[in-house]
């Protein structure tokens, strides 16, 4: 029987955390009483608490990845699908890039997720996201969407939800303990403020002076 407030179970149990999210954001919520971790573009997280994970998408994909038998699961976030020089070839991530491509994205978090207990025949995956909101420039939403369902396939990884492409940003809740996926569609202010961020997101990506992999389309 658990006893104490979430946010004091979180304290006791802070060694259960996995190694290497140290700098995530994570706060505890009065209303849901418990805590949550939000992951930026670029970011991933996996978890064996019982905790939630959210993010805001717009024409990035998030893959949430569950092992249903243990419980552990995660969330990645990523703006683009793979740099010009590994396009097509999993297994080449670098560990610098973050998880700023897809591919290196995904092949982190499955990685994480493995390590943790999971199993790759056990492992469910559901992915979001991918609208199109950036009018100006290639639809870089639909690329995310083509590149993450062919790493699945080509991994063998069950594809158990998408709720993918569109014009409206999405809002996810992620319970990695059980699976569940909560997903609001966003419009209006917040769509235009999340448009001018991932143009910016892509201008730094392009300066980054040690990679200089990103094409503006």
């Amino acid at each position: 029987m658990r006893t104490g407030s979430a946010a004091d179970r979180h304290r006791r149990n802070g060694r259960d955390l996995l190694r290497g999210f140290e700098h995530l954001h994570r706060y505890y919520e009065p209303a849901t009483g418990g805590m949550a971790v939000k992951v930026l573009p670029g970011e991933y997280y996996a978890t064996l608490q019982d905790e939630v994970i959210t993010t805001v998408l717009g024409s990035c994909v998030a893959a949430c990845i569950h092992d249903p038998a243990i419980g552990v699961g995660g969330m990645n976030h990523f703006m683009l699908p793979e740099p010009s020089t590994t396009a097509g070839r999993w297994g080449g991530s670098i560990t610098g890039r973050a998880a700023r491509y897809g591919s290196d994205a995904m092949e982190q978090l499955v990685n994480t997720v493995l390590k943790a207990g999971g199993a790759r025949s056990r492992l469910q995956v559901k992915i979001f996201g991918g609208g199109r909101i950036l009018s100006r420039m290639t639809d870089i939403g639909s690329r995310n969407v083509e590149f993450v369902r062919r790493y699945l396939e080509a991994e063998s990884l069950v594809l158990a939800a998408e709720d993918v492409g569109g014009v409206t940003p999405r809002q996810l809740r992620f319970y990695p303990a059980t699976g569940r996926v909560q997903v609001r569609r966003l419009g209006g202010i917040v769509a235009a403020g999340l448009a001018h961020r991932e143009r910016r997101y892509l201008k730094q990506l392009a300066n980054d002076p040690i990679k200089g992999e990103v094409e503006l389309f």
